[in-house]
């Protein structure tokens, strides 16, 4: 057993290898700049358990906020160029104001700026992955935010949509046992709670289905880019990884290192798999998913169930615009992530042969490129066999 592990078990941790998110409206306390004493609280919490032996990554928001109190835009700014702006001169606030803070605790902060093209290529998702592994090895804290000022997509609220899916990208890099999501929200409710008094706080959630979703509406913060319902799709994201989720109120009192000491705060989300090796991480983080598929129940089982490959008589709906060897994301008609796959077939081709038996594959394109539409060998499940039996 390394060292580290022997202390992260005497210091009672649960999870030693945590990616932190810290969201905009924790980071300024809801003000329109960086609450120092909030972030002097968070650090010391992190910097308690990185002695205890815990490897940490935090993803942090918070630059743009930084950056419009820098320039005195005191109004909500639209238009990407200036965000971008604001996300320049902020970047460097935030990051002066972590280092500072941890450099009172004896620990060397890292900084890594990412966008997705960076880790969507294979090759480009394990320097990543290497590189943050190193850094944990050399006992440096990590500080992760997406690349502002040359990726629009973040700011647009597409793609990584915010941080929230990024903290999810990089649990995912990182194999990590627990992802904390922590913000000004306690949790997932049953309703809106600031609408409903009735509203009662869900504790866990074994997994993410259709009923899980439509609770999460999307309320966005009054300076944060997102609301519950990205929030989810990151628990999405990490769990399908074999990552814990928790999504909970920041300000809680020593929230992070009760959380990593397996205490029942917020919503915790099941990971769905035990292990996965880093093939199959890459593919269900969804970095390169070109697409779609949505297929019936009994396709659902044979793969799930069955261990087999993926037909075209199974497929129900083609969404999106992919090509042969593409990595498309596959559901059910409920609308349940089941895994994603590399497609034998381009969009265009299975929208023809979609619901057809193999037979006819030939006859139907002029072409025949096997029976599979995805080949088990190529298939990544996010649902136990066990689920799938239950179904």
């Amino acid at each position: 057993m390394h060292k580290d592990d022997n202390r992260a078990q005497a210091a009672g941790l649960c999870y030693r290898r945590l990616v932190i998110k810290f969201g905009t409206s924790l980071l300024t306390g809801g003000a329109d700049h960086l609450d120092e004493g909030v972030m002097s609280d968070l650090v010391r919490q992190v910097a308690e358990l990185h002695r205890q032996g815990a490897e940490i990554v935090i993803v942090s928001s918070g630059a743009i906020a930084a950056g419009r109190h820098k320039l005195a835009l005191t109004r909500q700014v639209k238009g990407i160029p200036l965000k971008q702006v604001m996300a320049s001169v902020g970047q460097s606030r935030l990051m002066n104001t972590y280092e500072r803070l941890f450099a009172g605790h004896g620990i060397t902060v890292a900084q890594a700026l990412l966008t997705k093209r960076d880790i969507a290529a294979r090759s480009g998702y394990l320097n990543a992955r290497n590189t943050l592994l190193a850094l944990m090895e050399l006992g440096v804290v990590t500080i992760v935010n997406e690349n502002d000022v040359v990726c629009v997509d973040e700011i647009k609220e597409a793609k990584f949509g915010d941080n929230d899916n990024l903290s999810a990208m990089v649990a995912n890099l990182v194999d990590a046992d627990m992802l904390m999501i922590l913000s000004d929200i306690d949790g997932l409710y049953t309703a809106d709670p600031h609408l409903d008094p009735q509203a009662k706080l869900i504790p866990l959630v074994p997994r993410i289905d259709a009923s899980i979703r439509r609770l999460a509406a999307n309320t966005a913060g009054k300076l944060g880019t997102g609301g519950m319902i990205t929030k989810i799709q990151a628990a999405q994201v990490a769990t399908a990884s074999g990552v814990r989720v928790v999504i909970a109120r920041g300000r809680e009192p020593d929230i992070i290192i009760r959380l990593a000491r397996g205490e029942a705060i917020g919503t915790h989300f099941l990971p769905q798999v035990d292990h996965l090796e880093s093939r199959q991480r890459w593919m269900l983080s969804g970095l390169s998913t070109r697409g779609k598929l949505i297929i019936d129940r009994g396709a659902a089982d044979a793969i799930i169930r069955d261990n087999r490959s993926l037909l075209a008589a199974g497929v129900k709906i083609v969404e999106g615009k992919f090509g042969r060897g593409d990595i498309v994301a596959i559901h059910d008609t409920e609308g349940n992530y089941l895994g994603c796959g590399i497609s034998n077939y381009s969009s265009g081709d299975l929208n023809i042969i979609k619901g057809a038996r193999s037979s006819r594959i030939a006859g139907l394109l002029g072409a025949d490129y096997g029976p599979e539409v995805v080949h088990r060998n190529n298939l990544a499940l996010v649902e136990r066999e066990d689920a799938s039996a239950n179904r």
